[in-house]
């Protein structure tokens, strides 16, 4: 768990009804403080747009950005494009309660919001478990790994051909059927 920082603190009281705009840029550093390594950089522009009403606040955030993965064919670090968007219901109750993914309880009496968790797992949970680097399927991408499963598909392809040679007796077998 990260510890709340003021960066990602929405302070809500002083603000008028209506959308008011916010903008992160989401970088290592951020992941570094949880511990996270699934990727190697992060550069993530998160948007968020807070909608106040009269009786509760509606957060929306989308993101889009790049982080460096390593391909699962390869090992070869490439920069993933990701994207996405969540919305969060804010209302006010006796007690804190985020437990539900949609929608968050604040104390009545509160007078900010910490995003910090949202951006984390919003970032996090769009990240494509398969990761396969662009040059892989174009074909433009030569490492060992790629050129020792190319061998690999030669050989089963010519033992592919081998049993593509039917024998003549299972044909005319065959062609009883097609006959009729």
């Amino acid at each position: 768990m990260m510890k709340v920082t003021n960066d990602f603190l929405i302070p809500f009281t002083g603000l008028k009804l209506g959308k008011h705009q916010f903008d992160y840029q989401i970088t290592q550093k951020f992941f570094e403080s949880y511990d996270y390594c699934d990727f190697e950089n992060c550069a993530v522009n998160v948007k968020v747009t807070l909608d106040k009403k009269t009786t509760f606040m509606e957060l929306s955030f989308k993101h889009n950005g790049t982080v460096e993965v390593p391909c699962d064919v390869t090992g070869e670090l490439f920069n993933l494009p990701i994207k996405g968007a969540i919305k969060v219901l804010v209302k006010f109750g006796d007690a804190f309660n985020n437990e539900n993914e949609e929608l968050l309880i604040l104390p009545h009496g509160e007078h900010q919001i910490d995003c910090t968790q949202y951006l984390y797992e919003l970032i996090v949970l769009s990240v494509p478990q398969k990761r396969i680097h662009p040059g892989v399927k174009e074909g433009t991408l030569k490492n060992e790994a790629l050129e020792r499963l190319s061998v690999k598909s030669i050989k089963e392809q010519t033992k592919e051909e081998k049993e593509a040679i039917t024998d003549p007796r299972w044909d005319k077998l065959k062609q009883l059927l097609t006959d009729k």
